[in-house]
């Protein structure tokens, strides 16, 4: 559905924020945008709405060239961090409010029927007549949602959508928004550096640094066959340390040594106390391991876990 070729973009005289980049994202895809700040991953969301324009490169969607579009004619659904509601309209007039402004304007019953409609949709009925202050962060997201979906775009947008609430209302929200996604068809991109929630929610997760992409992959493929030293660090608790002539990569459930000419190691087993490295893996559980790996070392290695942790999600079983 949508197809990006070499999208270059600089601001003033400073380096590029996006490099060339190339990106293939199918109609129904739920597609996540994963990076640290700076990494060009909003940038890249707004050259796709038509908020910004790229230096260099192309846009398509349906292999229509919309590079030279406005955001009004790309019929883009787009959410926004803040949720960017009008204060002194109603919950029902600003899901209205985008179908007032949309070329094809309908009359007002319709578009007060529609608001009602996808209000429903997204389990605010019967809080049309509120304003956003009276409202919840997880309400007035979903506020922004709906009016996104008012004008029955051929691509959403979220940028963070959940970077304001608290972690439940993050979870609920989480799970309201990929039923809605297949319910309605929806094609979709959500701009996130929450490695949790794009590992959670996408059928895809592309993972962006300095204005490039490390790496593209579904969530399992991302996190266990990170494809750069940076995937691997960023996604998942990882420790990269250098071993002898290699380097050692430490998951959770993983330890693996690559040497320089790129043989990989797979640790499996316990870890034997006293060895020379500390390492620290966590992920719904954690634990602190010492393990020492000569640069010649054959897998799988024995060794005890010395030590564990619970960080909140379940522990090692005692002992």
């Amino acid at each position: 559905m949508i197809t990006l070729k070499h999208i270059t973009k600089r601001f003033g005289t400073g380096a590029a924020a996006l490099h060339g980049v190339d990106l293939d994202i199918q109609s129904g895809e739920f597609i996540a945008l994963l990076g640290p700040s700076g990494s060009g991953k909003t940038t890249l969301m707004r050259i796709i709405a038509g908020l910004e324009f790229q230096d260099e490169g192309t846009v398509a969607f349906d292999g229509e060239d919309v590079t030279d579009l406005s955001v009004a004619d790309r019929r883009v659904g787009f959410v926004f961090q803040q949720y960017a509601l009008f204060r002194h309209m109603t919950v029902g007039e600003n899901v209205a409010f985008a179908l007032s402004v949309a070329k094809n304007r309908r009359p007002a019953k319709e578009r007060r029927a529609r608001a009602e409609e996808l209000l429903k949709l997204v389990q605010l009925d019967g809080l049309a007549g509120r304003y956003p202050t009276q409202l919840s962060g997880g309400q007035r997201q979903r506020v922004a949602l709906a009016r996104a979906l008012a004008i029955a775009p051929r691509l959403l947008l979220l940028d963070e959508p959940f970077g304001a609430l608290d972690a439940q209302v993050r979870k609920d929200l989480r799970r309201a928004l990929r039923d809605l996604h297949q319910q309605m068809g929806l094609t979709s991109i959500f701009v996130t550096h929450d490695q949790e929630e794009a590992l959670e929610l996408a059928d895809r997760v592309v993972v962006m640094n300095h204005g490039k992409i490390e790496q593209i992959g579904t969530p399992d493929e991302i996190y266990t066959h990170p494809a750069t030293p940076f995937v691997s660090a960023f996604v998942g608790e990882t420790n990269v340390l250098p071993v002898g002539n290699g380097v050692l990569h430490a998951r959770p459930h993983e330890i693996a040594l690559v040497n320089q000419g790129g043989r990989e190691l797979t640790v499996s087993g316990r870890f034997r106390k006293g060895g020379q490295w500390r390492l620290e893996a966590r992920d719904t559980a954690g634990a602190i391991i010492e393990i020492d790996v000569p640069a010649d070392a054959e897998a799988p290695l024995p060794g005890t876990m010395i030590r564990a942790e619970p960080t909140g999600g379940r522990a090692f079983p005692a002992g």
